[in-house]
């Protein structure tokens, strides 16, 4: 009897290192078999081990990180996301409460809303270039995509002149002028900076990419290298124009610029968690893991 008795105390005893056993540390914080032993339940490979206890490290450096910056959550989001939990399976925040692993769940919530957090600082400044765009949201077959024009514009809206109701008579006037010389191989460019009421003076007079939609667009694609426009009326003034580029961008150009910026931001952001690694004392007890 008393040799059964030594066997149970044993075999609960491993039991109880085996739960607290300290797998790995982190700038002084533990990370123990019981911290991830979901994860290590479902696999008995070393590398899928290890690859977990790496996981848990880059989760507890950048919660680190979250309390040294004092962005952790606020009770408020917390408990909103709580509700919302509750609010999804149907049961109210009291019943949810009432949860077993209600702690644990709270615990994860605040984890993660810490690492949202720390991930929206660190990419805050992410952006994408128009080059970007080009490269990954263009197409080359252009029945798939919308066509979109880049184009120069001189824009006059007021001109000095002694009966104001010519005024317009006058700048169409100008503009003829201009456009002539401009035909005859003046800079479109240098009289854009010169001449144009419109804040793209500063640029040439260049815009940015135009989705040509509309009969004055319709009319601007159409022209011909270095061809000028006629005149024509916009929201600034009277303009003459030219077409400088072109391309056909995909249909869903605003979702792909929102997947481009998702990615960019991604892999700058796992880059910045690997240098935490650098600056970070970390040691993994590989032989617990084998």
């Amino acid at each position: 009897m008393k040799r059964v008795l030594a066997l149970l105390f044993i075999l609960i005893t491993g039991s109880v290192f085996g739960e607290n056993s300290i797998l790995a540390v982190v700038n002084n914080t533990p990370i123990t078999y019981k911290s991830i032993e979901t994860i290590l339940s479902t696999t008995n490979s070393y590398e899928s081990k290890v690859d977990a206890v790496n996981q848990k490290i880059d989760s507890i450096l950048q919660l680190q990180k979250a309390k040294d910056l004092n962005i952790e959550p606020l009770i408020k989001d917390i408990n909103m996301a709580l509700l919302n939990i509750a609010e999804v399976n149907s049961i109210s925040i009291e019943e949810l409460r009432t949860y077993p692993e209600f702690l644990s769940l709270k615990t994860e919530i605040s984890e993660k809303i810490s690492i949202l957090n720390l991930q929206r600082l660190i990419t805050k400044d992410i952006t994408i270039s128009e080059q970007e765009v080009i490269e990954t949201c263009s197409i080359k077959n252009n029945k798939e995509g919308i066509k979109q024009i880049k184009i120069a514009q001189i824009i006059i809206s007021e001109i000095e002149v002694k009966d104001h109701s010519n005024k317009s008579l006058e700048i169409k006037s100008f503009l003829k002028k201009l456009s002539k010389h401009i035909s005859n191989g003046a800079s479109f460019e240098a009289f854009a900076k010169l001449h144009s009421q419109h804040p793209s003076y500063a640029n040439g007079g260049v815009t940015n990419w135009i989705e040509v939609s509309g009969p004055i667009l319709i009319m601007l694609d159409s022209l011909t290298n270095k061809e000028v426009s006629e005149i024509y009326l916009t929201e600034f003034g009277y303009a003459i124009g030219i077409k400088l580029e072109e391309r056909y961008v995909s249909s869903n150009l605003i979702q792909c610029k929102e997947k481009l910026l998702y990615r960019k931001s991604e892999n700058y952001y796992l880059e910045w968690v690997d240098n935490l690694r650098d600056g970070s004392y970390i040691k993994i007890y590989h032989d617990k893991l084998q």
